[in-house]
């Protein structure tokens, strides 16, 4: 009989649930350590919240734990990286607490709005002062959301319920798309953060989107503006929110997260003016707790008695022998996404794929899906991105992924051509290996080439043109940049033509600009692609 470790509080639901499926749960509160880790070994699964610290001394040597479950989103408190290279699932449960988050977002900005702590904390202590209390209406206010996945869209649908205006920044959701939602969309921070009264943030805690709102981002908002953090701590930078309303460069904050959890005397925002805290409320109510329970419940009962894994932040839901036999092809696929992201002009519309030859008889899904991966990846926290959720994400933020296969070769023996609608146009690219290992990409836009899929790369649209390739070089050497590969595709002498160069790092920017203004020059952008022969760890 399967053993499940329950090392934090879970509703009854949960338990129930695994009980009635054969499955011993035992419940152990309290863990930590070396007794966390002892206690790991004995179980085939685990289940926690957010108490318990999975950390790689736990995980050193798992025995036969082969699958965490976190009831919750966040999975900070797992060393993801550890599990994965010990085989062990990691699995949450995304969906449990989507309304219970949004609505706490929207409590505080009722209590923001209307001073509704403040004016009972007055009350309570005899007080009667209501001009001190005057508070703004939300009807006709602007909201401003950064991330527009579930809890985003949750929040922006009450908010317009309210009649305020939405504007969102999210990188992968079109204009169009959040069109049809009744939200107008931002290019960027500094677009977005001077039209709004309100921002309210729900990205993943990642090194992109660390400090994401700091001193500079807080000083480009109104005076008036309230900020709201029930997302993850460390997003907004503390200090700076701190400062930014005892100087009175912003009106309000709500804030339900943290960087130190549960909060230490010395975190600045306990003795700033004009806030709402809440000790990580977002997900705390009745309905919620059950939900993520019997979600998590759910995903370690499947894993353990069918095989099947669902929402993992570290592997596919995969047979490894299917894997292994697409390996290469899948590390192509997903470079190819990868260069494709950064490409595209705007936000991605679609993404059509198309097997040739050899590829178009093997396991096209996860190719598919490593492409797609790619895609997501620049963008959004790597290591959240995988085989198993890249197309859920995608299709949460509008993007089609479409696929097809045709058996006939053509130049090449295996071929995977890849199309992506944008914004701002159509980008195309293709690739194949040499050999069996080797990946090289020979197609982009109309072009055909041959070069290398890994590394710094730039890329650069030109007129063909007698010495640009020479300039090129001369500009980079004094500059102190190493090329290492140069690729260049035309369909006619003087006519248009793309070039290729492999560096040895990235191009300082004043390289760039020199290169960028020399007249034959159309388009330059320089892509970051990994070394070759580094996968993620998804694929092994």
């Amino acid at each position: 009989m399967p053993r499940v470790l329950i090392a934090d509080k879970l509703e009854p639901a949960g338990v129930e649930l695994l009980k009635a499926a054969g499955i011993e749960a035992e419940t152990r509160l309290g863990l930590k350590g070396a007794e966390l880790a002892a206690a790991l070994r004995e179980f085939d699964a685990a289940i926690v919240r957010s108490q318990p610290k999975v950390t790689a001394d736990c995980l050193d040597d798992p025995g036969r734990l082969r699958a965490i479950a976190r009831a919750g989103v966040g999975v900070d408190n797992i060393d993801v990286a550890a599990a994965t290279r010990k085989g062990v699932v990691v699995m949450n449960t995304p969906g449990g607490n989507t309304v219970s988050a949004a609505e706490h977002t929207v409590a505080l900005i009722f209590a923001l709005a209307r001073k509704v702590p403040a004016a009972d904390a007055v009350m309570k202590a005899g007080g009667w002062d209501r001009a001190k209390f005057v508070g703004t209406q939300l009807a006709g206010k602007t909201l401003g959301v950064v991330g527009l996945g579930r809890i985003g869209r949750e929040v922006a649908r009450r908010a317009i319920g309210l009649d305020m205006a939405v504007i969102a920044l999210d990188p992968f959701v079109t204009a169009a798309k959040a069109a049809e939602l009744g939200i107008e969309t931002a290019a960027s921070l500094d677009e977005l953060l001077p039209r709004v009264d309100f921002l309210t943030i729900h990205v993943p805690l990642s090194a992109e989107t660390k400090s994401l709102i700091g001193a500079r981002e807080l000083g480009l908002m109104r005076k008036t503006a309230c900020v709201l953090n029930v997302a993850r701590g460390g997003i907004i930078d503390e200090k700076a929110l701190a400062d930014a309303l005892a100087a009175g460069t912003i009106g309000g904050a709500g804030v339900d997260v943290f960087t130190v959890e549960p909060t230490t005397p010395d975190n600045p925002l306990l003795k700033a003016p004009n806030v709402v805290l809440t000790p990580h409320l977002g997900a705390s109510t009745v309905e919620a707790q059950e939900n993520v329970a019997v979600e998590a419940a759910q995903l370690v009962a499947d894993f353990l008695l069918k095989g099947q894994v669902a929402d993992a932040v570290n592997m596919a839901s995969v047979d490894p022998r299917e894997l292994a036999e697409v390996r290469p092809y899948a590390d192509l696929a997903r470079r190819l996404g990868l260069l494709h992201a950064q490409l595209a002009q705007g936000a991605v519309k679609k993404a059509s794929l198309t097997y040739r030859g050899e590829l178009a008889t093997k396991k096209t899904r996860l190719l598919t899906a490593a492409f797609t991966a790619g895609l997501l990846e620049y963008r959004l926290s790597a290591g959240g991105v995988n085989l198993v959720n890249a197309e859920v994400l995608a299709r949460d933020r509008g993007i089609e992924i479409a696929e097809s296969a045709s058996p006939k070769k053509g130049d090449f023996a295996a071929l995977l051509h890849s199309e992506v609608e944008a914004e701002g146009g159509t980008s195309v690219a293709a690739g194949t290996l040499f050999g069996d290992q080797y990946i090289r990409l020979v197609q982009l836009g109309p072009f055909r080439m041959e070069s290398y899929l890994d590394g710094t790369l730039l890329v650069f649209t030109h007129r063909d043109a007698p010495g640009l390739i020479g300039f090129v070089g001369t500009v980079f050497g004094r500059h102190g940049v190493n090329i290492a590969q140069m690729t260049v595709g035309r369909q006619s002498p003087g006519g248009d033509a793309v070039g290729i160069l492999n560096l040895d790092g990235p191009p300082p920017e004043a390289a760039l600009a020199e290169v960028r203004a020399h007249p034959p020059i159309r388009n330059l952008s320089v892509v970051t692609l990994p070394p070759a022969g580094e996968a993620p760890s998804w694929l092994g």
